[in-house]
């Protein structure tokens, strides 16, 4: 097929008319050197991303479910290691954070009065938990 330098010279001349001259325009005309290691950067920080949202994504299967790799190398539990008992209050945030407990066995185990929450306290920290329990962390 003999190509006809006239009609492809009229389908550019419409097409520059219709969609302006960068339509026609070769793609490296005004590629710099500059530009290039922009893109260069550009697809380093691009392909940074799709690892991290990958990694994120990944699943691992639990108990029947599958969960993210993400969630599951997170340690906050929100089931007391204690008794056992799974709580979403919000106040159980505090004794979870330092006591790895809910407030029910803070309450139990732990505060008292004077010296003798002192003690108790000191106890708890030092790794003492109570014999008789059903909790998860033993």
């Amino acid at each position: 097929m003999k190509k006809d330098l006239n009609e492809i010279a009229k389908l550019e001349k419409a097409i520059k008319d219709k969609y302006g001259v960068d339509a026609i325009n070769h793609p490296k005309r005004d590629w710099t050197e500059e530009k290039e290691k922009a893109y260069i950067e550009q697809m380093k920080e691009f392909y940074k991303k799709l690892e991290r949202n990958a990694e994120q994504l990944e699943r691992e299967e639990r108990g029947g479910f599958f969960i993210s790799k993400k969630s599951a190398k997170q340690d906050s539990s929100r089931a007391c290691k204690t008794c056992g008992s799974y709580s979403l209050d919000s106040k159980d945030d505090v004794y979870f954070t330092k006591y790895d407990c809910c407030y029910g066995c803070y309450i139990m185990y732990i505060d008292g009065m004077g010296d003798l929450k002192r003690e108790r306290e000191t106890r708890w920290l030092s790794g003492w938990r109570p014999n008789n329990t059903r909790g998860f962390g033993k």
